[in-house]
């Protein structure tokens, strides 16, 4: 592997780190990076998604520890079932997405306007649920919206699945904006799982041979590393602050976008 090489995949992971679970789009922020840095294989990018994936299911292992051990206990129980709904909801969405033919555009014109898009709708529901009590609770609705909203995400690049989930939580009720994100970030983690080994299975055959397992490396490690930081400071920040940065955020980097796209 190349100096350069080596450069695109640093780069290319700690950009994938950084967005995948922050609701500005992972999937957007790489087609843009790719677009100037140049297109990697499907194979590449399934490494450096399951790095970021790793990393938040070793963030949250205790809590995943304490639901698959306390089923016993109803509460416990409920939640569980919950995520299994939603869970489900996105593997029959996502499925019957792909049979239908839904692919990923690879242009820049659609991510910003999503991008956008997803902005004005992040600042709405900020300020619809701004003066509500904080609800704690996961009901059915929560669990069913959640999951619809995943295969959202995966449809429309720039949607982010982080955002479209964890405001489709707050709207449907959850509006404690850490409840919201834990219960996003769970069903993420086994539904990110689950389209990585589709990915995988799907393009090794065609990619394996032809792939530099060096730069997979650097990328898988860089993805995972950054990604964990940035979700621990997500998690400590959501604690006293509002999701309207990154509303804004989205707003002016999709405006970018088009200006540099004209």
């Amino acid at each position: 592997m190349g100096v350069h090489d080596f450069i695109q995949a640093v780069v290319l992971g700690i950009v994938e780190g950084i967005t995948e679970f922050l609701p500005i789009s992972s999937t957007g922020h790489l087609l843009i990076a790719e677009h100037w840095l140049g297109a990697r294989s499907e194979l590449f990018n399934v490494a450096i998604q399951s790095g970021a994936i790793l990393a938040v299911a070793l963030i949250f292992w205790p809590r995943i520890r304490q639901l698959a051990t306390g089923l016993t206990e109803p509460a416990q129980r409920d939640y569980f079932a919950k995520l299994l709904l939603a869970f489900a909801i996105t593997v029959v969405g996502g499925l019957a997405a792909k049979k239908l033919g839904a692919t990923l555009p690879e242009t820049i014109g659609p991510v910003a306007g999503a991008l956008i898009v997803g902005g004005v709708v992040i600042l709405l529901i900020e300020w619809l649920v701004s003066g509500r009590a904080v609800n704690t609770e996961v009901t059915w609705s929560v669990a069913f919206w959640v999951g619809s909203c995943q295969i959202l995400a995966a449809v429309f690049p720039g949607t982010s699945r982080s955002a479209a989930t964890i405001f489709a939580a707050m709207l449907a009720g959850l509006t404690s904006r850490a409840a919201a994100t834990e219960f996003a970030f769970l069903v993420g983690i086994p539904t990110m799982f689950a389209a990585t080994g589709y990915e995988f299975l799907k393009t090794r055959d065609n990619s394996s041979g032809s792939e530099d397992w060096v730069s997979f490396a650097v990328a898988f490690v860089v993805s995972g590393l950054v990604a964990f930081a940035t979700v621990k400071w997500l998690l400590r920040y959501i604690q006293t602050h509002r999701f309207t940065v990154f509303a804004w955020y989205r707003i002016a980097a999709g405006i970018a976008l088009l200006a540099l796209a004209t």
